[in-house]
């Protein structure tokens, strides 16, 4: 190992407050409604009217006076005059009096007097022609209630959403309500994604892995879809050959791009080239490995020549390059789209399994995490560790982490597990 690379040699930690540290939100653009689904967002919201506008049903029912019903049941019934019928979208024509009621549907206006809605099924159901009829009230047991206040949910002025707001569903919902088809929100980042190595060749050169000449090139789709499901847009700039000229022409492809990934060629071997290239390109190198299992040639920077945007030197075995990418990458991606809680949740478990190491790094082992007795989680490895098995990736819900200091761990200690693919997310690394 070069003196360089063992200076650089940081722990996992350590490379997870570097990679941050170096990474800010980008900047905010407009985008439709729909479009801003799962984005943060980067304007306040304050509503400009009331809702609901007006007090209106909860029910399909008859609005009233409380007055007129208390004591209403079916053996004695309150008989009260229709005067008017109000359907979702019309407004009532005419005030309630005492003895009088109003037919309303749910979210209709209810008239002026009422303060309750008696549901349908409390009733006989009413009469109506021309207009007027008359309703038997045979329960009291709705006086008071199912009318919903006007500005109940929100008033006009009122601070409705803050910068910083992940926008789900309900949130777009209410933008809606707000008059909102567009909004301002943290730009998603733009991330390239470079293989490389003269043994890959892209799934629609499949005829040659099945002949045995070439690998498909797996991390290309699994980076891919890791950026994708993080709320970043990947550019696949496709997988060069194992030579300077090849990376030099695949690099291109990164301009305009936020962040920069490449997967494999930054060690010292001699067909190694990834290391020497991005130098022309004016990297500034953070460290080069990292003190873990899978996963230690990976490596952190920025590039001059593309406008100094960070560089993530994944390993290029599959599951090197998805475990570096869940614990360094993913966290940074989403601290670039705008979010503060960007870590993976935690959980406490016991090992199923023995899990015996002299590595002395920290590793972080493909686990199924699974409720036992009690509802203590329990965690077992998905097989066999070795970092080029995607189907252990596969399998696993879960990445055990088990300290540097300790020689493996043994079936039933209790660890630490880092939930794959779960929310909420965390502002605090667990681990």
């Amino acid at each position: 190992m070069s003196s360089e690379m063992r200076a650089d040699w940081v722990s996992a930690g350590e490379a997870r407050d570097t990679v941050l540290a170096a990474v800010r939100p980008l900047a905010r653009e407009r985008v439709p409604l729909l479009s801003a689904l799962g984005r943060v967002l980067a304007e306040e919201l304050v509503s400009p009217l009331d809702l609901p506008p007006w007090d209106n049903s909860a029910m399909d029912g008859f609005a009233v006076r409380a007055a007129d019903v208390h004591g209403a049941s079916a053996a004695g019934p309150r008989e009260l005059e229709v005067i008017d019928d109000v359907p979702a979208g019309a407004f009532p024509s005419r005030p309630l009096r005492p003895g009088t009621a109003t037919r309303v549907m749910t979210g209709a206006p209810v008239p002026e007097g009422a303060d309750t809605v008696i549901r349908v099924e409390h009733t006989d159901g009413g009469t109506m022609a021309g207009g007027v009829g008359r309703v038997r009230i045979l329960s009291d047991q709705d006086a008071e209630r199912n009318v919903r206040s006007r500005g109940e949910d929100l008033r006009t002025g009122e601070r409705v959403l803050v910068p910083g707001t992940v926008l789900r569903p309900a949130e777009v919902g209410l933008a809606a309500s707000l008059g909102r088809s567009q909004l301002s929100v943290v730009r998603r980042p733009v991330v390239g994604v470079l293989t490389s190595g003269d043994e890959l060749v892209d799934v629609d050169g499949f005829a040659e892995a099945l002949a045995g000449r070439k690998i498909v090139s797996s991390n290309t789709y699994t980076l891919a879809a890791q950026l994708a499901e993080a709320g970043a847009e990947p550019r696949l700039l496709g997988t060069a050959a194992d030579s300077p000229q090849s990376l030099r022409e695949h690099l291109r492809g990164a301009q305009g791009c936020d962040a920069l990934i490449t997967s494999a060629g930054i060690s010292v071997g001699e067909h190694d080239y990834v290391r020497d290239v991005l130098r022309e390109m004016e990297l500034e190198v953070a460290f080069w490995r990292v003190r873990m299992r899978p996963g230690s040639p990976f490596a952190f920077g920025r590039i001059g020549a593309l406008g100094g945007i960070p560089w993530f030197g994944l390993p290029g075995n599959p599951v090197s390059s998805m475990v570096t990418f869940e614990l360094f990458v993913r966290p940074a991606v989403l601290r670039m789209s705008g979010r503060t809680a960007v870590f993976a949740p935690t959980v406490p478990v016991r090992l199923h399994a023995d899990h015996p190491s002299r590595s002395r790094l920290t590793e972080f082992v493909r686990a199924r995490v699974e409720t036992g007795p009690g509802g203590e989680h329990l965690a077992a490895p998905t097989g066999a560790q070795g970092s080029n098995l995607l189907t252990s990736m596969a399998r696993a819900d879960a990445l055990v982490v088990v300290p540097a200091e300790s020689d493996g761990a043994a079936a039933g200690d209790r660890l630490t597990a880092i939930l794959l693919g779960g929310a909420p997310l965390r502002a605090e690394a667990g681990y």
